[in-house]
């Protein structure tokens, strides 16, 4: 019988230079005893020997560099953790940009009797007002409207008789750092997965790209989403509490962007204009919630991101010109101390009625905006790296772009943008009474005097949409209006002071220190009051012996709610604390009024 062949034995774990000298020694004595005898290291055999494990030491170098450039924890290079970014979902921007506040000024004429301005003079300015700071040039974000009754207006200039002739008009609006630039791209023939990377540096956004067609292609996430949501100026009552409505809208053109160091490129995807199959506006019943009620429809398995049959990933753009406006910074100059932005560098108004306002008073309008900041416009002009980079992507990855927890869903109320419309207070619980787990998510917004009002059909129409974006596909959401009720409270303290005007002041001190300590701010929904924190306050102010009794009274009619509210029964048994239900929220509609104190 043959002998059966012996394998060499091969040590694996030897990596480094020494070891795999040693090895090759060890096996060059084993099995070539008689044909190499000569280990003298100054010899032709131990340079060979020293050159395979030179090369084996930097094969096992890289090995293992290349296994750990491949998990986030391990990673170093830079670009290397962007690509990790970019799988775990990440957007990663290496040009900085700030944002913050401006305060706008106009001039409008009063009314015909001179009793408050003429709203039909009051524009609205439009997004895309460029203002600058020195070398600093910044957009503005959002539409800023002058009609606004939240607006702050005063007297600016007044005829001999000091009848008001012209009233200033105050707003804010937000604008981010950056300018405008236009960069046209020529595409050739059809090509699948177009990658397209923009000349232009210092990319903050991609602003638009529209084709010599006509034809705008879409920013999203990733090139399957093919739902994005737009705004749409909202013309109801409420408009001025939420000046947008958040509609969805499928687009079949798409791209997206991706970041490597300075480069900035967009992706198409490699559909044609035969994929077009559905309408381009989505009905929003078929993306959101049901508003109101316990009698719903129940949500079928699908992404809302997702409603066209195809799945090409987007049209790609062939045989034209593509014009791609673009936010560019210059990340040394994003930032502006207070009052330092007053220069205007263009505007763009709109009026109500153009033509049948008088032409001098429209020019004396538009040529009277002004600007400034009344805070510091500071943004962030490092980029992100190494581990802030790591911590970042780990941080996002979490999320996975859902809504999980109540706090999730609190997060992401609070985050929908104020064109949309604002809460101000929300509280999310599973409905008691569903056998499909349903939620209910409570809400109560702010009016412009900072008392609480309900919110509005549009802005739950909105939030509706805001978080059919992020829901869990198993979870289905009655967005209801919290029930406000109005207190106040009734003290007695006992003071050594025997002048009436000494217990006059002590009584301000009293009411003062209880709306600086005690109700500062709102309440939350379903937030007990607690009224041991009131004898606490009282008890501290200077010239108070004791605090004899508290009481909490609940007010309806006339300025206040009609909600009522049982004190005696929502009492705790030792008298430290109000409960409300769930869905109450508690408010001290007018603290001068309503807090009252009797010394004795």
């Amino acid at each position: 019988m043959p002998k059966s062949k012996k394998f060499p034995v091969i040590n694996y774990t030897s990596r480094d230079f020494n070891s795999i000298k040693n090895d090759l020694v060890e096996y060059a004595k084993r099995y070539y005893p008689n044909t190499f005898q000569d280990f003298n290291d100054a010899s032709f055999g131990s340079l060979m020997m020293d050159t395979v494990a030179y090369v084996g030491d930097i094969l096992s170098f890289y090995l293992d560099y290349q296994a750990n450039e491949s998990f986030l924890t391990n990673s170093i290079e830079h670009d290397n953790i962007v690509k990790l970014a970019r799988q775990m979902g990440y957007k990663y921007a290496s040009s900085g940009a700030s944002s913050g506040l401006a305060t706008f000024f106009i001039l409008c004429p009063a009314n015909s009797n001179g009793i408050g301005p003429d709203l039909k003079y009051t524009p609205v300015l439009s997004q895309g007002t460029r203002v600058a700071s020195g070398a600093a040039s910044f957009v503005l974000v959002e539409d800023v409207d002058f009609s606004d009754p939240a607006n702050e207006v005063v007297v600016a200039e007044a005829d001999e008789n000091n009848t008001p002739t012209y009233y200033a008009i105050k707003a804010t609006g937000i604008i981010t750092s950056g300018t405008l630039v236009q960069e046209d791209v020529s595409v050739g023939s059809f090509e699948q997965f177009r990658n397209i990377e923009l000349e232009t540096e210092n990319i903050t956004s991609v602003i638009s790209i529209i084709d010599a067609q006509g034809h705008e292609y879409f920013e999203v996430d990733h090139l399957s989403q093919n739902v994005i949501y737009t705004s749409v100026r909202n013309t109801k009552s409420d408009k001025h509490f939420v000046s947008s409505v958040m509609v969805p809208i499928i687009v079949p053109r798409r791209f997206v962007v991706e970041r490597m160091g300075k480069s900035t490129i967009i992706q198409f995807g490699y559909g044609s204009d035969s994929e077009i199959r559905t309408n381009s506006v989505a009905d929003p019943s078929d993306v959101i919630m049901d508003l109101h009620g316990k009698t719903y429809i129940s949500d079928r398995g699908f992404d809302p991101n997702k409603l066209m049959s195809t799945d090409k990933f987007g049209i790609a753009p062939s045989n034209t010109m593509l014009t791609v406006i673009l936010r560019i910074n210059d990340s040394s100059a994003i930032n502006a101390a207070s009052n330092t932005i007053t220069e205007v560098v263009s505007s763009n108004f709109s009026f109500t009625d153009r033509s049948s306002l008088d032409d001098g008073k429209v020019t004396t309008v538009i040529g009277s905006l002004e600007v400034f900041n009344e805070e510091p416009i500071i943004g962030d002009t490092t980029t992100p790296i190494g581990d802030e980079l790591k911590h970042r992507i780990r941080a996002h990855f979490a999320t996975q772009n859902r809504a999980v927890t109540a706090q999730d869903y609190k997060a992401l109320i609070y985050a929908m943008p104020k064109a949309y419309g604002q809460v101000k207070r929300c509280m999310i619980s599973q409905d008691p009474d569903s056998f499909r787990r349903n939620l209910n998510l409570f809400v109560v917004s702010q009016a412009p005097n900072l008392s609480l009002i309900p919110t509005t059909g549009t802005i739950k129409e909105n939030l509706k949409t805001w978080i059919g974006r992020y829901k869990m596909i198993n979870d289905t959401i009655d967005v209801l209006g919290a029930k406000i009720v109005n207190i106040g409270v009734d003290f007695k303290v006992v003071s050594d002071m025997a002048s009436e005007n000494a217990q006059h002041s002590l009584l301000r001190q009293c009411v003062q220190a209880l709306m600086s300590r005690v109700f500062f701010r709102h309440f939350e929904i379903g937030e007990p009051v607690d009224i041991s924190s009131v004898y606490t306050v009282l008890n501290s102010v200077p010239g108070v012996i004791d605090t004899v009794d508290v009481n909490i009274v609940n007010k309806t009619g006339g300025i206040y709610s009609d909600v009522p509210l049982s004190i005696s029964q929502n009492l705790s048994s030792d008298g430290r604390r109000l409960y409300l239900p769930e869905d109450y929220i508690a408010e001290i509609k007018q603290p001068d009024l309503d807090i009252q104190g009797i010394i004795e």
